[in-house]
């Protein structure tokens, strides 16, 4: 209670210079704002990224040995994955192709890398209910289903095939009939996303070998101990490939941004800005109220206060312009994830981890700006009154 008693000087103080509250109030907000932002394209880069390995419908997943990114396709024999039914535990698997091709803009004729995946449509592949109703129709060749959150450049697909049923589009120079649609999202790796079963796409891909995939599925039997099987596979099978969970898979994708991207260093970078930005900010505030009322504060001196009371009322200062200047740098914050999601089609929005880290550091650099301030503060001599 002492402490809330003390509250009422540091919100005099600057409650008398408002233009100067306002001032840092919108500086505070600035920098949450741009730690916010880059905080959500960041994350947003790694949620994209790894977006397509959560909802893949595997116990256990097989990738090339050299395998980084999607960004960065690496193939393998199918061999291997059939050789995975011979272990205990085992019940069954699939493969998935993955390729690029040319999307040819059904409006502009203007041509557009996508990303194609190939899928056995009898077999399990994606946990998108979209994918599962149309599995039938799949089965026919040269028909396909669009991401309906690809880029718009690639045309009113989504919108036409709502209409219509379907369409018919150019992809590598082929005639295709988009029959339905699904929603995975694009990311940093891929603008679009567009399925089709394993004959379409060796179709559109005539270069490309049928026994060389680029993912296994691999499911395992009720009861089945994962991490025993997957324990198994690694050290028996040959060291070309690799086996591992959904999740680690989507964490070697996420590693592969953060450790070899520039673009996780660049966001970084960004939030250290921000921080930076909100220290110089809070400090220059409160570095002028103390100079402003320098001869108060020795007067307080010289009445008996301490010098740890006098920190107290900086640190609070500090605190209430952290708490002012969160609540608007938060809501508009709020705001720009959606004008940017609208934009890139890209998953970015609030996360409660996120918006109680932010607090936290501008408590932080509103802490350590009155800090520095104090130093200003010490000078205060009584003997300057008389």
């Amino acid at each position: 209670m002492k402490w809330l008693k003390k509250i009422p000087l540091a919100w005099h103080q600057l409650m008398k210079e408002k233009t100067r509250l306002l001032v840092a109030i919108a500086g505070i907000s600035f920098a949450d704002m741009l730690i916010f932002i880059q905080l959500g394209f960041n994350d947003s880069l790694y949620d994209s990224a790894t977006q397509t390995q959560s909802l893949l419908q595997a116990d256990l997943v097989m990738i090339n040995r050299q395998f980084e990114s999607l960004s960065t396709l690496q193939s393998f024999s199918r061999e291997r994955l059939y050789q995975t039914l011979a272990y205990n535990g085992v019940s069954s698997v699939s493969s998935i192709y993955i390729g690029r091709g040319e999307w040819k803009n059904p409006t502009t004729r203007i041509d557009r890398t996508i990303l194609i995946w190939g899928i056995d449509p009898n077999a399990p592949s994606f946990a998108v209910p979209e994918i599962q109703q149309n599995a039938k129709r799949l089965q026919l060749l040269n028909t396909a289903l669009f991401d309906r959150a690809s880029r718009p450049e690639y045309g009113a697909i989504a919108e036409t095939v709502e209409k219509q049923g379907s369409v018919e589009i150019q992809l590598n120079q082929q005639n295709i009939r988009t029959i339905g649609l699904f929603r995975i999202g694009a990311s940093f790796a891929a603008d679009g996303n567009v399925i089709v079963s394993n004959s379409t796409f060796l179709k559109l891909l005539a270069e490309r070998k049928s026994n060389q995939i680029e993912i296994g599925l691999i499911q395992l039997k009720p009861g089945t101990n994962s991490e025993t099987v997957k324990a198994q596979l690694t050290a028996n099978l040959p060291n070309d490939v690799r086996v591992m969970t959904p999740q680690e898979f989507a964490e070697v994708e996420k590693y592969y941004w953060e450790s070899q991207g520039a673009i996780g260093f660049i966001f970084g970078l960004g939030v250290v800005v921000g921080i930076i930005v909100g220290i110089v900010i809070v400090y220059q505030i409160l570095y002028t109220d103390v100079a402003n009322h320098l001869p108060e504060y020795a007067t307080l001196k010289a009445m008996g206060y301490s010098d740890r009371y006098l920190l107290s009322v900086l640190i609070q200062e500090s605190i209430i312009l952290a708490i002012l200047g969160y609540i608007p740098g938060f809501l508009i914050s709020l705001g720009l994830y959606q004008v940017a999601a609208a934009a890139i089609l890209m998953p970015i929005g609030m996360k409660a981890e996120r918006a109680i880290f932010v607090l936290a550091i501008t408590f932080i650099m509103c802490s350590i700006s009155g800090a520095i301030a104090m130093q200003k503060l010490r000078s205060a001599d009584p003997a300057d009154v008389f």
